[in-house]
């Protein structure tokens, strides 16, 4: 299947990026994307609209070098907008640039949630930020095919408001400055710099790459799933903390991960799953131990007792384990490999742990029961 190519650039007083990057594109051997994208503030759109659609500018470009035109229209030029639908007509404020930052964030998500595309953002243009923020976001939701560019112009062409592109014939324009220099546009240099850029989709969870978000929360999830790994139980309240995430435990499930972690911490060996038929009574000992920690003295006719009054059986120790990794997966998403029950070794041998160090593992005051 095919791969369709966007090309999203961030442009504020300055459309004529587009066509920079088009052309530099063009020169370095590049096919052209299929479709063009401009986030802008409402200056922005007006100037994009009169140069780029209006007047004809992209238009010109493709002909110029017989190159087949990207689909673009006004409608393809997207105005940011505060969340009340007001529009931006410039970056001046705190509320400006948390609006900007979540319009970007959020059109980057919709652009790189289709497999099938390959999104190329530009941020030659606008202010600053602007392109601060369409490179962080494309860092937090960006694809293997997906990159980030910049284009760099020669110095006496660089932002000046005739110049589109390097012409393929002779085209005088004047200088921007004091001194109106005669310049060619045949002459001007362009050319486009990629920009590297970590990626960092895998640390947002599925909520996030489906549904909308601002620019914080997104990079609050991100630090979350990516930061140093450190559990906190509070058998008590009968709950773990991972990642800033609370999760809550049956008691049974509960006591199970505490006994493996306390195993740890004491340096004993690490348990096997007990063999079929064979149930260890040494686990189950343990395990009552901390089990009774967290529920009190229920006594015999507890079931969890019950089942283990001949000791720890195999179907005891794989339910326990399972039930507490699916939780664990369906909570933390990307981060849960910390904190999951894990094999460690080869079978017959094979034995299990989470994979924290001890200074990573802190117990709030336990239940004295």
């Amino acid at each position: 299947m095919n791969t369709k190519s966007i090309l999203l650039a961030v442009t504020g007083l300055t459309p004529q990026v587009v066509t920079e990057t088009l052309y530099a594109m063009h020169r370095q051997g590049q096919p052209l994307p299929e479709q063009i994208h401009i986030l802008t503030t409402a200056e922005g759109h007006q100037r994009a609209r009169l140069t780029l659609v209006n007047d004809g500018w992209l238009m010109r470009f493709c002909r110029d070098y017989q190159l087949p035109r990207p689909d673009f229209s006004e409608s393809h030029i997207h105005i940011l907008q505060h969340p009340d639908g007001d529009v931006l007509h410039d970056i001046r404020t705190q509320a400006d640039n948390q609006a900007m930052a979540d319009g970007i964030t959020e059109w980057i998500r919709t652009l790189t949630a289709d497999s099938d595309t390959a999104l190329h953002v530009s941020i030659a243009g606008g202010r600053k930020t602007m392109g601060f923020y369409a490179g962080y976001a494309l860092s937090l939701y960006g694809r293997p095919q997906d990159r980030l560019s910049h284009v760099l112009v020669s110095a006496d062409y660089e932002s000046h408001p005739q110049f589109y592109y390097p012409t393929p014939y002779s085209h005088v324009i004047y200088g921007n400055d004091p001194t109106r220099k005669p310049l060619d546009t045949q002459n001007a240099e362009v050319m486009l710099a990629d920009i590297a850029f970590v990626r960092l989709r895998h640390g947002l969870d599925s909520a996030l790459l489906q549904g909308k978000s601002s620019f914080s929360e997104s990079v609050a999830k991100a630090q979350q799933a990516l930061g140093p790994a450190h559990l906190s139980l509070d058998l008590k309240q009968r709950r773990i903390q991972a990642q800033d995430t609370i999760i809550r435990l049956t008691p049974a499930d509960l006591a199970f991960y505490s006994w493996l972690l306390k195993r740890q911490q004491a340096d004993q060996p690490l348990p096997v799953c007990p063999c079929d038929g064979v149930p260890e009574r040494s686990y189950a000992e343990q395990y009552l131990d901390e089990y009774r920690l967290i529920s009190g003295e229920l006594g015999g006719a507890d079931r969890t007792i019950q089942a283990l009054r001949h000791g720890m059986s195999k179907s005891f120790f794989e339910q326990r384990k399972s039930r507490i990794n699916k939780i664990l997966k369906q909570t933390l998403q990307h981060a849960a490999p910390a904190y999951l029950i894990s094999a460690v070794g080869k079978r017959p041998q094979t034995r299990y742990r989470i994979l924290l160090n001890t200074d990573q593992i802190q117990y709030q005051q336990e239940n004295k029961g």
